[in-house]
C-alpha cells in the first residue's frame, strides 16, 4: 500500500508534499514531507495554537466581544464577510470561524491582535522550524514584495499529533482545538469518500494552483495524513486525496 500512494503522488506533477503517520503503531510515511510550501489556510492551525496558549496563560477571554467593521472584511472563505457591518462577536466565535469555515476576516483579526511574531515564537517553541507567519492574509504589498506564509506536511503532522495526544498546549486546549477541527464543513477532500460514519478533524487550504487538506482520521487505528501542494494541478491532486484517504482507512479497518 505504501508503495501505491507513494507511486500515485510522484506520477502528479508539481511540489507535492505528503506526511503519514499511525497513531497506534508509530508507522510513518513521507514524500517530500519536510518541503516549505506556501500555506494558504493551513497556516490558521498556527494561529489557532497560539490563540488557545494565550487563553490557556489567561492573557485572552474567549467572551470577549469584537465588532466587525467594514474594513476588517476579506473575500472569499467564510461567513463574516457577508454578515452586516457592526456584527458583535466574540473571540470564541472568531476562531471557530477561522477553521470551520476557514474565515479569513476572523484570521486577519486574530493575527492582529495575537501578533505575528508570537505565532512564530510559538511554532519554533514547538520544534517547528518552516512554519511561518509572515503576513496577514490579502496583503497585497506584502505578497508583491515576495512574502508568504509557509508550512511543511511533516509539521504540521506534527502538531496534529500533539493535539491528538493532548500535548499541544494542555490536554483540555487539545481537546477542545481538535473538537473545533471535527466541525469542518469544507469536507470535499479527505472526507469526500465519507458519508459521516467516520470522524475526521481536519483543515483545508486552497490558492492558485495550490490545495491542501491535512487531518486525524479516526480509523480503527487513527491517523494523521496531511496532504499539502504548490504549482498543482488543483482536480487531479484533489481526486488523489479522496481516493488514498479512502484506501488508508480501508487499509486501517482491515487490520
Amino acid at each position: 500500500m505504501k508503495e501505491k500512494v507513494l507511486a500515485m503522488l510522484r506520477d502528479i506533477p508539481g511540489k507535492i508534499g505528503f506526511y503519514y503517520k499511525n497513531l497506534t503503531t508509530g508507522e510513518e510515511w513521507e514524500l517530500n514531507s519536510a518541503v516549505p510550501l506556501m500555506a494558504a489556510s493551513v497556516i490558521k492551525i498556527p494561529v489557532l495554537t497560539e490563540v488557545f496558549a494565550q487563553l490557556e496563560a489567561k492573557n485572552a477571554d474567549k467572551s470577549e466581544i469584537y465588532e466587525i467593521k467594514s474594513e476588517d472584511k476579506l473575500p472569499s472563505c467564510g461567513a463574516l464577510n457577508y454578515m452586516h457591518t457592526g456584527l458583535a462577536v466574540t473571540l470564541q466565535d472568531l476562531y471557530t470561524l477561522m477553521i470551520i469555515l476557514s474565515d479569513n476576516t476572523a484570521t486577519n483579526l486574530l493575527i492582529k491582535k495575537f501578533g505575528i511574531e508570537n505565532i512564530n515564537r510559538r511554532m519554533r517553541s514547538l520544534g517547528l522550524e518552516k512554519t511561518t507567519v509572515n503576513r496577514l492574509l490579502f496583503d497585497a504589498s506584502d505578497a508583491a514584495r515576495g512574502k508568504e506564509n509557509y508550512i511543511s506536511a511533516k509539521e504540521i503532522g506534527i502538531l496534529l499529533e500533539k493535539m491528538y495526544r493532548g500535548e499541544l498546549i494542555s490536554p483540555a486546549a487539545s481537546a477542545e482545538m481538535l473538537g473545533i477541527l471535527k466541525n469542518q464543513r469544507l469536507n470535499g477532500k479527505m472526507p469526500f469518500y465519507f458519508t459521516g460514519e467516520v470522524k475526521i478533524a481536519h483543515k483545508t487550504g486552497e490558492d492558485s494552483s495550490i490545495t491542501h487538506d491535512v487531518g486525524i482520521v479516526f480509523a480503527p487505528q487513527p491517523f494523521v495524513v496531511c496532504f499539502c501542494s504548490n504549482e498543482v494541478d488543483v482536480p487531479r491532486f484533489e481526486t488523489a486525496i479522496q481516493q488514498i484517504t479512502r484506501m488508508l482507512y480501508d487499509m486501517q479497518a482491515a487490520k
